[in-house]
């Protein structure tokens, strides 16, 4: 087993029309030894950039730590927030920085970039980017993910949860299905999911249930 696969993740990014939605599973485990069925793997780096961290929880959480005081320095010099092409360069160049030693992580980032348009980007361990326009996806599940998002995916999907019409929530409803019906086929990751979808008035954050064995 790869080192990358101990604790199981599945990891998942995908645009809409001026909005995008994250989503992760919860399932910590050591090998196939469920440890916590509520494990964070996405975090708020501020209300228009988010990171998902799959690989080993004890390394996504250092580099997460270390992200967030970057970027409260990038903030006081600066006086305002990265913009997600910025984050993506710092997450890379602190990959890179320990390309001898690295993080066992595999990060996904999105955000909102100029005039609220969508920006993903996943990269490996040592930070070689990898951008995309539709989706990205990361961690153990990241094969059924594929396949799920590719079936699934369609561009200009809305998100606003304001607007109930019948396609108001149609970005959520297809992140989620691909995220609960890939990790259905991956004994390392599951026990349900955790979704945030970001336009450029709100985030919404929700928990999905999933299967619990």
């Amino acid at each position: 087993m790869s080192i990358f696969e101990y604790n199981g993740s599945a990891l998942v990014a995908m645009v809409g029309k001026n909005c995008f939605a994250i989503a992760s599973d919860r399932r910590l485990g050591v090998q196939l030894q469920t440890i916590a069925t509520d494990f964070q793997r996405i975090y708020r780096i501020h209300d228009k950039v988010f990171i998902g961290l799959a690989g080993l929880a004890t390394d996504t959480q250092t580099l997460y730590q270390r992200l967030v005081f970057r970027h409260k320095l990038y903030q006081l010099r600066e006086e305002r927030d990265m913009k997600p092409e910025t984050f993506a360069s710092l997450v890379s160049a602190i990959l890179y920085e320990k390309r001898f030693g690295p993080y066992l992580c595999q990060p996904v980032i999105a955000g909102l970039g100029d005039d609220d348009k969508p920006f993903i980007c996943t990269m490996d361990s040592i930070g070689a980017k990898e951008l995309a326009k539709d989706f990205v996806v990361a961690g153990t599940a990241s094969e059924s993910l594929y396949g799920a998002c590719e079936a699934m995916f369609k561009p200009n999907m809305v998100c606003y949860s304001y607007d109930y019409n019948l396609e108001a929530e149609e970005l959520f409803e297809t992140i989620s299905q691909a995220l609960i019906s890939s990790v259905d086929r991956d004994c390392l990751s599951g026990w349900g999911g955790h979704v945030y979808v970001v336009t450029p008035t709100e985030v919404t954050e929700k928990i999905l249930k999933g299967r619990m064995d």
